[in-house]
């Protein structure tokens, strides 16, 4: 099976580290022309300077944009399509503190909805007139596996992930006449910043090693090891292509094997 996504213009959030960055990679490699998003310019240059190209019409390009300031993110993202238009829309945002349900005030509840929800929602709205008058289109967002089996030191991913997971399948629904896709991939462990950030917290709170956090992740998962963010990137690039033409609505696990629930 040979991917291609030439022609596809993708836009990919939280791209500048981790799984976002691997997805980039992933669609840029298959073809796509790739615009990424997130806070630091300086990365951002780097990684469009790096991105694979294979001709001279595959074009990346990046956005500075901030998920923590909602207002400031919708104008940056208004003014990118009013020049622009996408196929595959990622929608991966940056994570919330972690923290667990005693720790958490309503402001938390309240900052996390603004990043994980309203800046999801606001962006697929833009993207969707194109995709509907082209009668195609993607959208891929990266949730949790704690959706289904939530994580107590994660409360906040845990419920507003929930919340993007339902609505995607709402969603679904709704433009499946225009071939339009629709799916959630549920993240388990995978070796990235994001995941040393929060075993330091464990490690820490728990007075271990990092490394002794480490080693229990992988201890939970059957396949016995953490992720490699390229397999992600593989995943994503599959759901954007035409041969996952008759996948939607559906929540794809990639965690080798964490989750226990069918």
């Amino acid at each position: 099976m040979i991917i291609t996504l030439k022609g596809k213009n993708a836009l990919v959030g939280g791209s500048s580290r981790g799984i976002g960055l691997a997805i980039a990679q992933q669609l840029a490699e298959s073809g796509a022309s790739v615009t990424i998003m997130a806070r630091s310019k300086e990365k951002l240059e780097k990684i469009v300077s790096e991105l694979p190209t294979h001709s001279a019409d595959q074009v990346h390009q990046f956005l500075v944009i901030d998920y923590t300031n909602l207002e400031s993110f919708k104008k940056i993202i208004e003014a990118y399509f009013t020049t622009h238009t996408i196929d595959i829309l990622v929608n991966n945002t940056q994570g919330p503190k972690a923290g667990t349900p005693m720790e958490k005030e309503i402001t938390d509840y309240q900052e996390a909805f603004d990043v994980l929800f309203k800046s999801v929602v606001f962006t697929t709205q833009l993207a969707l007139d194109h995709m509907k008058s082209k009668q195609w289109g993607r959208v891929i967002n990266v949730a949790s596996v704690s959706v289904k089996e939530p994580l107590s030191y994660l409360v906040l991913s845990n419920t507003i992930r929930a919340a993007v997971v339902a609505w995607a399948k709402s969603l679904a629904t709704e433009v499946g006449a225009f071939n339009i896709t629709v799916n959630n991939i549920l993240t388990g462990y995978f070796d990235t910043e994001r995941l040393s950030e929060l075993n330091q917290k464990k490690a820490e709170q728990q007075n271990i090693p990092i490394s002794e956090v480490k080693e229990h992740m992988k201890e939970q998962v059957p396949l016995k090891r953490l992720g490699a963010p390229p397999e992600y990137g593989y995943l994503v690039a599959f759901l954007a292509s035409e041969h996952a033409s008759y996948i939607t609505g559906t929540n794809i696990p990639i965690d080798g094997g964490l989750l226990r629930s069918i």
